[in-house]
């Protein structure tokens, strides 16, 4: 089904935000068959996802199976982050989700849209770029997934914030998020066909129209007062949902 009105979220961090942040991202599911004709999850919508053989986690299962039932309505697609980024089958065969633990490509009004979440675009610090290097191995979902799923999550609780870049201050997220507009702005110039390409990771909200058309935009995070953004082939409107709690600990980026 080509997609002509897709509503996009990224960065809900859900497990390490407040509980509400799940609550408003359950009402939120509800009503985007109202918003658009398909849905975009651009990466950690959980801090930490990790999809076992013969379990599901129980952080943000309300959430997983809010997207199962959506998917049967309408288009629903994910790209892993670097949090979440090991979804392995789960996706696809049960909840029936299109999923990429990196990238996804597909049809927008006539035009191609890109969507990957960011982590090893925007990074700073050269121990960021080595953990994106890390999560993206096959032996590391290969050790997580011999280890029981307790001590997973308790040690990942331990490193959640080496994860990725999750400083806060203002100059290195500026420049984050100027390196993520450079990659999209190059990556319109290589591929004319693009016409959307879609970005998170680094929680700071970005529109532009590039040269040649196509537009790029950063939502920027779910779990900083319920901010999407819904894109159409003539333009991008980004938003915030009005039932989204103000977060008591803003995570960092990442």
């Amino acid at each position: 089904m080509p997609t002509e009105q897709l509503v996009i979220v990224a960065d809900a961090h859900l497990g390490a935000a407040a509980p509400a942040t799940d609550a408003a991202l359950l009402d939120f599911l509800a009503a985007v068959p109202e918003l658009g004709d398909s849905l975009l999850i651009n990466g950690d919508l959980f801090d930490f996802w990790f999809a076992y053989r013969q379990v599901i986690p129980r952080r943000g299962f309300q959430v997983a199976a809010e997207l199962s039932r959506l998917a049967r309505q309408m288009p629903v697609m994910m790209t892993g982050g670097n949090h979440d980024r090991w979804g392995d089958s789960f996706w696809e065969r049960e909840a029936g989700i299109r999923f990429s633990p990196s990238s996804l490509r597909f049809d927008f009004g006539g035009q191609t849209a890109l969507a990957i979440h960011g982590d090893g675009v925007a990074e700073a610090h050269r121990g960021a770029r080595v953990m994106h290097w890390i999560t993206k191995q096959p032996v590391t979902s290969f050790l997580f997934r011999l280890a029981p799923p307790d001590l997973t999550f308790r040690l990942v609780d331990r490193m959640s914030t080496t994860l990725g870049d999750s400083t806060r201050e203002s100059a290195i997220l500026e420049q984050a998020a100027a390196r993520q507009l450079a990659w999209a702005t190059d990556q319109a110039a290589r591929d004319p066909a693009l016409g959307l390409i879609v970005m998170g990771h680094t929680h700071r909200t970005a529109l532009h129209r590039l040269d040649g058309g196509a537009w790029y935009v950063n939502p920027g995070a779910w779990l900083d007062g319920g901010r999407y953004a819904v894109a159409t082939p003539s333009g991008v409107d980004i938003r915030n949902w009005a039932g989204a709690p103000t977060p008591s600990r803003n995570l960092s980026p990442g």
